[in-house]
């Protein structure tokens, strides 16, 4: 029985993951733009810059994703799992994924994002 290749496993999960990051990262633009900050500058340019990068890589992934036949659908939801279906070719993979697993992978990338997104302001300055 074929199978999806284990080497595309990181490009369909960055395409579940990396949406999602994008999403709290815009969320958390406008809750820093509507909100009572006193210098809200610094953290609107360093969210800006990881919703950049992030979106550059998402570009990326998606390429990646095209280029080799490669789709991610996600399927049922609920309290606690989300499925996702991988399709490659002719084949279905159907995952599931722990909701809490999703949110800490998230806040993972948050982290990563954000402290390259500083890096690179550091590197402008």
């Amino acid at each position: 029985m074929a199978h999806i290749p284990i080497e595309a496993v990181p490009y369909l999960e960055s395409a579940i993951y990396l949406p999602m990051l994008l999403i709290v990262l815009e969320k958390d633009y406008e809750l820093i733009e509507h909100g009572q900050f006193k210098l809200k500058r610094p953290y609107v340019h360093l969210i800006e810059e990881a919703k950049k990068l992030a979106q550059r890589d998402l570009q990326d992934v998606k390429a990646y994703l095209k280029s080799h036949y490669l789709k991610v659908v996600q399927g049922e939801r609920d309290e606690l799992f989300t499925e996702y279906h991988f399709h490659y070719k002719q084949i279905l993979e159907v995952r599931r994924y722990s909701n809490i697993r999703l949110r800490n992978r998230v806040e993972e990338l948050l982290n990563l994002y954000l402290n390259k997104a500083s890096q690179a302001h550091s590197a402008i300055q």
